[in-house]
């Protein structure tokens, strides 16, 4: 599978920062259920890697490691099962790792020449980070014009409230939203509320 086909699975990929008592492999059932398949698992936090190990064995599920900032932990997800790679920005090295692991990556940017960085390494699909903080939807619009090719997972302070903002641009394929599970969640319920109404927004 590829890094476009992923991002389009759903409208919108769970961003995961584990510190839960939860069963992650219970959590992964509750997203593929409610119609987010694709989950990334980030690895900031201690277990993470456990957390991706199980996740990726739940039938549906296509589970990815994100904050990934070198080779070597690339390399670890990739161990753990990691369907996909997920960085906050793009290096050659990265790069490099990630086409010699031959695992779909989904490096950020957050500025036209970052971009052009990527394209002239051969890649087309990005996560748009921080969104918000690099300043959301009107950039994004912005970049349609020169980079007609280049499609977007915007991630970092996507919301339920401006979601709508993001996947209503041709250039975006889908969000990343961390509001999904969040650090006080004790119900599962409703998790699978947020998941079965996130599944429900529509692109562009």
């Amino acid at each position: 599978m590829t890094i476009d086909e992923i991002m389009r699975q759903a409208p919108v990929i769970p961003v995961l920062v584990w510190n839960h008592a939860f069963d992650p492999a219970e959590v992964a059932e509750v997203l593929v259920d409610a119609g987010l398949p694709v989950i990334e698992v980030t690895l900031r936090t201690p277990g993470a890697l456990d957390v991706l190990r199980a996740m990726a064995k739940v039938p549906g599920a296509i589970a990815g490691a994100g904050t990934i900032t070198s080779p070597a932990m690339l390399q670890e997800a990739v161990d753990a099962g990691a369907k996909f790679i997920v960085s906050p920005g793009l290096t050659e090295k990265m790069a490099a790792a990630a086409a010699d692991a031959a695992i779909p990556f989904l490096p950020g940017v957050a500025t036209a020449g970052e971009i052009l960085r990527g394209l002239e390494l051969g890649l087309e699909r990005f996560k748009f980070f921080p969104a918000e903080a690099a300043g959301g939807a009107p950039v994004l619009k912005a970049m349609q014009g020169p980079y007609p090719n280049v499609r977007f997972c915007p991630t970092g302070g996507v919301t339920t409230e401006n979601a709508r903002d993001y996947l209503g641009l041709d250039c975006v394929l889908c969000v990343g939203g961390s509001w999904i599970l969040k650090a006080r969640d004790a119900d599962l319920g409703i998790v699978r509320q947020r998941a079965q109404s996130a599944a429900q927004l529509s692109r562009s």
